[in-house]
C-alpha cells in the first residue's frame, strides 16, 4: 500500500488490531441471521511524510451510508464545545450579518445552528442522508454531498466563498486527504480561515487511545503531518489550540498559502517541538504501542470474566464507534456484557457490529440495575457519570477501560 499523502510505500505498522466489521454498521435484526463483513484493521506509518493511517480495505460509501448513526447532539458538552467556538470564531474574526460561514460535515446541525442564531450566514456540507435530514429538520441549508476539490470549485463559481469553514472530527475520515484539503484552498476567500478539529495522535500513543482506531478514521493526525499536507494543498497552519475533546485534540487554524497575512503563532512551533521530542517524526516514536494497547485488552477481559465468576451483571453505556473497536479486539460477547444503553433512538434497538450485543433506551438500566456499568466513551466520563448518578443507588460501579481499568464506585 501506498501512502494517502505523498504515495510513499507503507512498510512499518503501528498497530494490529486484527479483524473488525466497521464500527458504525450497528445491525437490524434482520441483519443478525446473515453474516457480517470484517475488514484487517491495521495502522501503518508513512517513514516519509509520518503520516499515521489505515489499511485501505473498505470505500467511503460502504463506511457512510444513509441510515449513518452518529449523531453529534445527544452530547450535551458537545453541544457545549460548539456553542463556545462559534462564539470565539465570531469575535476573533470579526463575523457579522456580511459574512458567510460554512461546515463540512455539519452532521445533525449540532453546530451550525449556533452560527444561524448568532445572526450569521451559514451552510453546510453533509454526505450522510440520515444526519442531513436532521440539520434540514432545523431549517438549515445543506448540501448533501462528499467534500472536495470539485465541490469547493462548484461553490466559489456560484458565489460562495466563505470567511470561515469549520470541519471537526472529519479530516481523519477521509480517504483521499489531498483531495478534500485542496477542496478548502478552493471555497475559501482571499483572507479567509479553516479550522480543523482532530484527536492528536501524540495524545493516542501516550494514553493507550487503541479503540479510537477504526475503518472510518483512515487517518491519525499530528501537527507534523498535518502542516505537509496543508502546505501541498495550498492552506498555511498559522495557529493551534490543545483541546480536551475527545481525550484531546488540537484546533488548527488554516489560511490560503498565497493570500493569508496571519503570522504563525508561537503555539505552532511548540506542539511542533513537542511531537519531534515524543519521536512522532521517527519510526522509535511508534515502538511498543502494541504491546501497552494489549496490557488493556487483557486487563479489560480479565475484569470482565472475574464479574462473570462472581455472579455480577455488567452492563455498558453509550453505543460508540470506539467501544466496538475495544470489544472486538478483546472478543467481548453478551455472555460479558448483557446489554448497551444509547440515547440516540437511531441506535436503539439494533445491534452492536461483530459483539451483537443489543442497543437498548435507558430505561433498562433502572429496570435491570447491573452492577458495574462501562462507560465505552470514555472520553465523556464526567458527563456521563453525572448523567447517571443514580446508579450509585444500589452499588453500581463505574468502569472505563481505557487508558487503563479503573472502576468508580
Amino acid at each position: 500500500m501506498k501512502c494517502r499523502h505523498c504515495a510513499a510505500e507503507l512498510e512499518r505498522v503501528c498497530l494490529d488490531l486484527g479483524s473488525a466489521p466497521p464500527s458504525n454498521a450497528y445491525l437490524s435484526e434482520a441483519a443478525l441471521r446473515a453474516p457480517e463483513i470484517w475488514y484487517p484493521l491495521r495502522l501503518l506509518v508513512c517513514e516519509r511524510c509520518w503520516l499515521v493511517q489505515t489499511e485501505d480495505h473498505a470505500g467511503r460509501d460502504a463506511l457512510f451510508g444513509d441510515d449513518y448513526a452518529y449523531f453529534s447532539s445527544f452530547s450535551s458538552s458537545w453541544l457545549a464545545h460548539a456553542r463556545a467556538y462559534v462564539e470565539a470564531m465570531r469575535t476573533r474574526f470579526s463575523l457579522t450579518r456580511e459574512s458567510l460561514v460554512c461546515e463540512v460535515a455539519a452532521n445533525d446541525g449540532y453546530l451550525l445552528r449556533y452560527v444561524r442564531d448568532a445572526g450569521i450566514p451559514c451552510f453546510g456540507i453533509e454526505p450522510t442522508a440520515s444526519t442531513a435530514a436532521a440539520a434540514r429538520a432545523l431549517e438549515l441549508d445543506i448540501v448533501e454531498r462528499f467534500f472536495g476539490v470539485e465541490l469547493g470549485r462548484e461553490l466559489a463559481a456560484a458565489g460562495r466563498q466563505v470567511d470561515l469553514v469549520a470541519a471537526n472530527n472529519v479530516l481523519a475520515h477521509v480517504p483521499d486527504i489531498n483531495d478534500f484539503v485542496g477542496g478548502f484552498a478552493a471555497l475559501l476567500r482571499p483572507d479567509g480561515v479553516a479550522t480543523f478539529e482532530f484527536p492528536h495522535l501524540l495524545r493516542l500513543l501516550r494514553e493507550n487511545q487503541f479503540d479510537t482506531v477504526y475503518h472510518e478514521h483512515y487517518s491519525y493526525l499530528s501537527l507534523s503531518a498535518v502542516e505537509r499536507v496543508f502546505e501541498t494543498n495550498g492552506l498555511a497552519v498559522f495557529d493551534v489550540e490543545e483541546l480536551s475533546t475527545h481525550g484531546g485534540s488540537l484546533r488548527v487554524f488554516a489560511q490560503l498559502r498565497d493570500t493569508g497575512r496571519r503570522e504563525p503563532s508561537d503555539a505552532v512551533g511548540r506542539v511542533l517541538g513537542e511531537e519531534v521530542a515524543a519521536g512522532l517524526t521517527t519510526s522509535a516514536g511508534y515502538e511498543g504501542f502494541q504491546a501497552r494497547v494489549d496490557k488493556v485488552k487483557d486487563d479489560f477481559m480479565a475484569f470482565l470474566i472475574e464479574a462473570r465468576r462472581a455472579g455480577r451483571k455488567v452492563a455498558a453505556y453509550g453505543a460508540a464507534a470506539k467501544g466496538n473497536t475495544l470489544m472486538n479486539y478483546a472478543g467481548v460477547r453478551p455472555d460479558l456484557i448483557a446489554f448497551v444503553v444509547d440515547r440516540n433512538p437511531a441506535k436503539q434497538g439494533r445491534w452492536m457490529p461483530g459483539s451483537r450485543i443489543p442497543i437498548v433506551d435507558e430505561a433498562r438500566l433502572r429496570t435491570e440495575r447491573p452492577d458495574d456499568v462501562v462507560l465505552l466513551p470514555w472520553n465523556l466520563r464526567d458527563e456521563l457519570t453525572a448523567q447517571l448518578d443514580y446508579v450509585r443507588a444500589w452499588g453500581g460501579r463505574f468502569v472505563t477501560a481505557v487508558p487503563a481499568l479503573r472502576c468508580v464506585p
